[in-house]
């Protein structure tokens, strides 16, 4: 099966925006087995759009579009297909009173010009938008006046924006897709997340106990992301999910705690999953990061059951003040230092009463390094029940990946020690 997305948008080819479509819709479709072959994105122009619409039709069996939905004047894909397949459009009324309701909640005026989007091209499907106002649409073309031979096609049209985008897909565009081109033989795909352990290294573990199960047709893939490297697993046929399993089974056994998680789940969830069936408390003393650890950890569901307090000591006295770092520790050796780690993760503990506490100082540049400190360093503390502990590492990274990079290690110093610890 051919499948091609076409990302519209001119703000795409600008640079002014971020095409996160590609990532998160390659990756849904594949882990469903539905592998995109193509994807393109051009401009809100219709000589572009038509071209890249009438091409994928020539060639795939599904073609996906996003953006151009919307009520302003370069929202033009909708009219766009009407006219490549000769279809009229037509005021959808469950649509309209959609819209409408959608700004009686905001207690706003609608707009005139948003009533554009109720416009359905003939023997569309609707796909329903509640988070937005723009539906999305399914249309089988058939026959196909693009193909050789007329073959069919389905051509599913989704909004731009992502809140609207992400759960349409999921709730919409996954059931029909199933129902109206289902796969010719099962597709598994698992991936497991690491950390703490590089790329290479990963494959050096992995690959030659896998070497059978690939033997075997089954795709064994890596992805290195800041401070983690994912290992997918895939396979499809009759035998698929005994394969997969059967690989995930080696994995599971060869990097053993280095797996922090399953599929899309982030270090943070696994971490506060935990901890709360711990019933342990953590405390964070953050410098470097200036707070990404926090943000990371908060970003969880339950996790007030978990993060007593967080507290982003930027400035030396803000550490002496509200962790109880001594002076003249700052004095000896600085702020980016192992003394200076500790006492911050042990003034955390101490100040909350919380059952960890993790710290962080560092340098995140691009200035203030030095021969004996260069820019990267970092140290990152834990103190808990069985007493502190300080790592330190090197993360000459930009700032931003830096930060990331630090956190990821902190969190997982944290779930490697509370997952060994005694009793658990």
């Amino acid at each position: 099966m051919l499948v091609e997305l076409i990302n519209t948008g001119t703000e795409l080819m600008l640079g002014r925006v971020l095409n996160t479509h590609q990532q998160w819709i390659c990756r849904k479709l594949a882990d469903l087995g539905y592998v995109v072959t193509r994807q393109t994105a051009v401009p809100d122009t219709g000589i572009d759009i038509r071209q890249a619409v009438m091409e994928a039709l020539s060639r795939a069996d599904l073609v996906i579009t996003t953006g151009g939905l919307g009520p302003t004047s370069d929202d033009i894909t909708r009219d766009l297909v009407a006219q490549m397949l000769g279809k009229g459009l037509k005021e959808d009324p469950e649509v309209l009173a959609h819209i409408r309701h959608f700004f009686e909640r905001l207690r706003r005026p609608m707009p005139v010009r948003t009533g554009i989007q109720a416009m359905v091209p003939e023997g569309a499907l609707v796909l329903p938008n509640p988070h937005g106002t723009a539906p999305g649409l399914a249309i089988e073309v058939r026959p196909n006046p693009y193909r050789a031979g007329g073959a069919a096609a389905w051509l599913v049209m989704l909004p731009g924006p992502p809140r609207e985008l992400r759960p349409m897909f999921a709730d919409s565009v996954v059931p029909l897709l199933k129902r109206v081109l289902p796969l010719a033989s099962p597709f598994v795909c698992r991936t497991l997340r690491t950390a703490g352990i590089g790329e290479s290294v990963v494959q050096e573990k992995v690959a030659g106990p896998l070497a059978g199960a690939v033997g075997e047709g089954m795709d064994l893939g890596y992805c290195a992301r800041p401070g983690q490297v994912d290992v997918r697993l895939a396979a499809r046929g009759p035998g698929a999910e005994r394969v997969v399993g059967e690989a995930e089974a080696i994995v599971q056994e060869v990097l053993g705690p280095q797996i922090y998680g399953i599929e899309d789940e982030e270090q943070e969830t696994a971490l506060v999953r935990l901890l709360a069936s711990r019933s342990l408390t953590l405390a964070l003393a953050e410098s470097c990061t200036g707070g990404c650890i926090a943000n990371r950890v908060t970003n969880v569901p339950g996790a007030s059951a978990v993060l007593l307090a967080a507290l982003v000591t930027y400035s030396n006295p803000a550490k002496e003040t509200f962790l109880g770092v001594q002076a003249e520790t700052l004095a000896r050796h600085g702020a980016v230092s192992e003394p200076v780690a500790r006492e911050m993760a042990e003034g955390a503990r101490r100040q909350t009463r919380a059952d960890y506490a993790l710290s962080v100082t560092g340098i995140a540049g691009p200035g203030g390094g030095t021969p004996d400190k260069p820019v990267g360093t970092v140290f990152i503390g834990l103190a808990g029940p069985a007493g502190t502990v300080v790592e330190h590492r090197m993360n000459p990274w930009d700032r931003e990946t830096f930060k990331q990079v630090t956190a990821q290690q902190a969190l997982d110093l944290l779930r490697r020690t509370v997952a060994r610890a005694p009793g658990n």
